[in-house]
């Protein structure tokens, strides 16, 4: 089938073939052509490869732009750049002295087409006259050649105009591209200093951007210095996550190094607060206590009662198991600290001190008595008729005892204990909303409430007996508190039998509560923080009285003769108890 014949026979295009006129390769529209004879017969052409007698063909090699496009490639050497109009039978001598293309990508043939058909086109010309009559009816005769500047647009020289078609042979060709040259190993001395990451040099054409490299150009080698520095960094990396991930996995499952047995001698530990379990058991490893922190921490760990060991002053053996270590810290056998219990008088703090400390029986209650206004108390905490200063202010807590513990800073520690207590608690603010003169009478009904209680589950109630009985309009005590502890503290013993009632309103004494209307001049002990707590929110209530018949039993009574049943309850189960 022929380019442009539409069917299988030798028959061209009909004009009147309403197909007729498709775009041949150039590019160029077609133009409804004429008959090229006026009433006459068309001339039959034999059909040939490269179809010469096609007017876009003459157009075609006559076209400067195709004429430069394979002119520079060397392929029409004896051509000029731009020539006058050819005329159509000149047109026809010269197609077959144009090169002929190949159809197989290997350019235009430059040499002799074949004698052969020379001859037969020679013939075919012969008997065409000298006036041409396809002159008026090439479409393309009108057309400037456009060889010079000016007479015709150049329809492919902007820059987004398509590329310039291209000749059926070379259609859909596909061209293998070019092999990218070969990196050569020896790396050029000149750009053997190169640091990595450095540009390759400006973007050239044709050198594929940044990466692109000359022909003659060798690649550069990357610093050897800084593969080194890098290396290092890689190792160094890998080596420290290695060892703390090795310190981890030794910390989660292993025991460590350990001492068999309870250890022998001893010495003394002290424990700074905030001390994690890690550091702690450096610690003991660094006197010699245990022979590693990891048996200490995995002993601590299997103990259920290993998370509770507190910072503080231990009196330890050497050559310990972990196991031994964390269960003589746990039990407190071992604390080298003093613990004042919610309740404790000054006087029994006063002995624990020189007990732990090692000194003579009084040295401490001589220091309190000297220093008192040295040691922190608040202003609101004096009052002439008080026992002892210190009095309630010696908070109940764990003290450490350091190697270089003294009773003074002993004393000292209790009381900035008590003040960050009260202050937290706003006793200035709440004392007054309970009526009461001073934050120190708050601290008195705290103390009550923590000698007359028994049980913690009753302070709620306590401290409303107490406010109660301190009402002055009140008949049943008339503004007095009648209770035994205030007894006891005056007379510095602890018993539940303190004497008949008439015998104790007979005392003089500011503390005597049979006798003494109202509150005492201070605390009668060191009151815990629940006691404390139930001072300021005292339970809702009428009582006056009541007694605590056993643990789980303490009757309240609003009126005297009720209270005397309850009493007498008190008496028989003390009976049972062979009291």
């Amino acid at each position: 089938m022929t380019e442009y014949g539409r069917g299988r026979g030798p028959e061209p295009w009909h004009p009147e073939d309403p197909l007729y006129g498709d775009n041949g390769w150039t590019g160029h529209e077609a133009q409804q052509a004429q008959m090229p004879y006026a009433g006459g017969p068309q001339q039959q052409y034999p059909q040939e490869p490269q179809y010469p007698h096609d007017p876009q063909y003459q157009q075609q090699y006559q076209d400067p732009q195709y004429q430069q496009q394979y002119g520079q490639q060397g392929q029409y050497p004896d051509q000029q750049q731009g020539y006058a109009p050819q005329q159509p039978h000149q047109a026809h001598q010269q197609l077959y002295q144009q090169p002929v293309y190949d159809g197989q990508g290997q350019g235009w043939d430059t040499g002799q087409v074949q004698a052969q058909s020379q001859v037969q086109a020679q013939a075919q010309y012969a008997a065409v006259p000298q006036a041409d009559p396809y002159l008026g009816a090439d479409p393309y005769a009108q057309q400037p050649v456009g060889g010079y500047p000016g007479e015709a647009p150049d329809l492919y020289g902007t820059p987004e105009a398509y590329p310039p078609p291209q000749p059926p042979g070379r259609r859909h060709l596909v061209t293998e591209p070019e092999p990218e040259p070969e990196l050569s190993a020896e790396p050029d001395d000149e750009d053997a200093e190169a640091l990595p990451g450095e540009d390759d040099g400006p973007e050239t054409p044709g050198g594929g951007g940044r990466r692109g490299r000359s022909k003659d150009k060798k690649p550069k080698r990357r610093n050897g210095a800084a593969c080194l520095i890098a290396a290092v960094v890689i190792i160094g990396v890998l080596g420290g996550g290695g060892y703390y991930g090795l310190d981890y996995i030794k910390s989660k499952f292993s025991t460590g190094e350990d001492y068999a047995g309870e250890g022998e001698g001893s010495v003394t530990i002290d424990i700074p607060k905030g001390t994690g379990m890690g550091e702690m058991g450096r610690i003991l490893k660094a006197h010699g206590v245990v022979k590693s922190a990891d048996a200490f921490v995995a002993a601590a760990k299997a103990n259920p009662k290993g998370g509770a060991i507190q910072a503080g002053s231990y009196t330890m053996k050497q050559h310990m198991s972990g196991k031994a270590a964390v269960d003589l810290m746990v039990g407190g056998a071992g604390v080298n600290a003093l613990d004042v219990i919610p309740g404790w008088k000054t006087s029994q703090v006063y002995k624990a001190i020189d007990e732990r400390l090692k000194l003579k029986e009084g040295t401490t209650k001589d220091v309190a008595t000297k220093e008192a206004k040295n040691l922190g108390l608040p202003d609101w905490a004096a009052n002439k008729d008080l026992k002892d200063p210190l009095e309630g202010f010696l908070y109940p807590a764990r003290y450490d005892l350091s190697k270089d513990a003294t009773p003074q800073s002993m004393l000292k520690q209790m009381v900035a204990k008590s003040n960050e207590a009260y202050e937290s608690a706003d006793v200035k603010g709440q004392a007054s909303k309970l009526g009461l003169s001073s934050p120190l009478q708050l601290i008195t009904v705290a103390s009550l409430v923590q000698a007359e209680g028994k049980y913690q589950h009753d302070f709620d109630k306590i401290s409303r007996v107490v406010y109660n009985r301190l009402k002055p309009g009140n008949t049943e005590t008339y503004g007095l508190l009648d209770f035994d502890s205030t007894v006891n503290y005056m007379r510095g013993q602890s018993t539940l039998d303190v004497g008949s009632v008439n015998d104790l309103r007979k005392l003089d004494d500011p503390y005597n509560t049979y006798k003494i209307k109202g509150l005492p001049p201070g605390p009668i002990g060191s009151p815990g923080p629940d006691a404390l707590k139930s001072a300021i929110n005292p339970a809702t209530g009428p009582w006056y009285y009541f007694v605590s018949v056993n643990e789980n039993e303490t009757l309240f009574a609003v009126t005297n003769e009720e209270h005397n049943r309850n009493r007498q309850k008190y008496e028989e189960e003390r009976k049972k108890e062979g009291q």
